[in-house]
């Protein structure tokens, strides 16, 4: 059996590879970049469905969009040359922070 949290940190890890996928579909007019971040999409959410069976769904989702909006954010940087400007950089921190205090106060 997989862990909830696996399958919740899969989720946000696939979030994150929809989310940079869309930037390559340039606006689903692309057809392999379109299907390959469908089914990014379909896998994450499939993940997350899965772990919100056993872990709250406030917490879930949260976790889920926080670890997508992190990194998303990081790939940006790195792969678009967005503003790795230091507020920038400390509201990330600010997420990442709030993602790690919601596992440390989940009951599962």
């Amino acid at each position: 059996m997989t862990s909830p949290w696996f399958l919740l940190v899969l989720a946000g890890l696939l979030e994150v590879g929809w989310a940079i996928g869309l930037k390559y579909t340039d606006g689903f007019s692309r057809p392999l970049p379109s299907v390959l971040t469908v089914l990014t999409m379909v896998a994450s959410f499939y993940c997350l469905a899965r772990a919100l069976t056993e872990i709250p769904v406030g917490t879930g989702y949260a976790v889920w969009t926080g670890i997508g909006a992190v990194g998303t954010a990081i790939l940006g940087i790195v792969l678009f040359a967005e503003s790795a400007a230091l507020p920038r950089l400390f509201c990330i921190g600010l997420i990442v922070a709030g993602i790690a205090g919601l596992r440390l106060t989940a009951a599962n």
